[in-house]
């Protein structure tokens, strides 16, 4: 018999690459680690881990019983879940987000869905996709409302359950700039225009596209200021301190003195989407949120220019 909190070890060892980190996050003992590990691989019988002066790496056993970890937890969590549904006699639904996109779709999507299941209870968690989307892996979470840009969704890639992802809208992102900006009037530019420009970014992530970009376009850019806030962001726009790459639905509430102008083909885009686990089992609940969702994005989209 396999035992759970092994499994629940040789997942942290695999999540964060080391016996010290795992310790830390699960509040062991690297020593304690090392023990569950050790007595997992007698076991099996195989070795799931090769240590190494560079950290922890999975053999193809560890990487099998690792994906074996990941849908027990999942389905542990399932588990918890309909005990606690029996004892209160309502459904939990937890769902997970980022800030603008949920600020955006979410409360659309969860008035109609509480409205047609009032027994419902949802929680609300605030997280980025690549802490989110392992919340769903692990059951932590029913649902995540994220994103990721012209890469592969984020988060640490596992040999267990993928999450399913439901493509919800393109989020595309434009420069924003001070009204009297040379290029304030323009229908779209390149970025390759704003080469010498010092700019502000509202979230790292955002950064780290433009940086990519940029070069690509040929130009370093002159990263001035970051924040994880795109109004704060805006905000310094607004006075002076550089221009922007902001994604749409980030550019409420507006700021006067600022224009918004797109970025000439190929756009930059965030791809806004619902991670879900793609139990079985599936609650009546988390379709009717995803059903919720895409005909907020469909208004979004639909919505007058301007």
């Amino acid at each position: 018999m396999i035992d759970v909190q092994r499994l629940r070890v040789l997942r942290a060892v695999a999540e964060h690459g080391s016996f010290n980190r795992a310790a830390a996050a699960l509040r062991l003992t690297p020593s304690a680690v090392s023990q569950q590990v050790a007595a997992l691989e007698r076991g099996l019988g195989a070795q799931v881990v090769v240590r190494s002066t560079r950290g922890v790496t999975l053999t193809p056993a560890g990487r099998i019983m690792v994906g074996a970890a990941e849908s027990v937890a999942a389905e542990l969590a399932h588990a918890q879940r309909q005990v606690g549904e029996l004892a209160t006699g309502r459904t939990q639904l937890t769902v997970a987000t980022f800030t603008s996109g949920g600020r955006l779709l979410l409360p659309g999507a969860l008035a109609e869905l509480t409205a047609a299941h009032p027994g419902t209870v949802v929680h609300i968690r605030e997280y980025e996709p690549e802490d989110s989307l392992p919340l769903v892996r692990q059951g932590a979470v029913d649902l995540a409302l994220a994103y990721h840009f012209d890469g592969p969704l984020p988060g640490r890639p596992g040999p267990g359950h993928a999450p399913e992802w439901t493509a919800l809208m393109d989020d595309p992102l434009g420069v924003v700039l001070p009204l009297d900006h040379r290029l304030a009037a323009r229908d779209s530019l390149d970025l390759a225009e704003l080469a010498g420009e010092p700019w502000v970014l509202g979230c790292l992530k955002t950064e780290a596209y433009l940086r990519r970009y940029a070069r690509r376009a040929g130009f370093a850019p002159d990263i001035r200021g970051t924040t994880t806030d795109y109004f704060f962001a805006r905000s310094l726009v607004a006075a002076g301190l550089g221009v922007s790459l902001i994604p749409s639905v980030a550019l409420t509430p507006e700021i006067p003195g600022l224009r918004t102008v797109p970025v000439g083909s190929p756009a930059p885009a965030r791809h806004i989407g619902a991670a879900t686990l793609g139990h079985p089992r599936a609650r009546l609940q988390v379709t009717a949120l995803i059903r919720a969702l895409r005909r907020q994005a469909a208004a979004w989209r639909e919505r007058p220019a301007g």
